[in-house]
């Protein structure tokens, strides 16, 4: 079997930042034009979304792409990033009350 090469590693931390972008995206564009973030179907996007990303990231770490640090790393970098969306959606709804 071949040697993961640091070039391979880059690329899998590079896609698996990528997909967690994409999922703040999306969060964003709900609170900004579909929903609240009290409504169940965000959390249900934002908990499946969450849930595939972990098991990406497992997966990695699994065959050695990334370390289990790097993926912890870009989970709780996310899950900070949407809890500051997630109270400025919700002071936001508060002020406009």
């Amino acid at each position: 079997m071949p040697q993961i090469t640091m070039n391979q590693r880059e690329k899998a931390y590079a896609l698996l930042k990528s997909d967690a972008d994409k999922i703040l995206r999306l969060i964003e564009v709900q609170i900004d034009n579909l929903m609240t973030p009290q409504c169940p179907l965000y959390e249900e996007v934002l908990d499946t979304q969450m849930f595939g990303l972990s098991r990406e990231i497992d997966f990695a770490v699994r065959l050695d792409l990334i370390t289990e640090s790097e993926g912890r790393e870009l989970l709780d970098n996310l899950e900070l990033k949407l809890s500051l969306l997630h109270e400025t959606a919700q002071n936001t709804i508060e002020f406009k009350k």
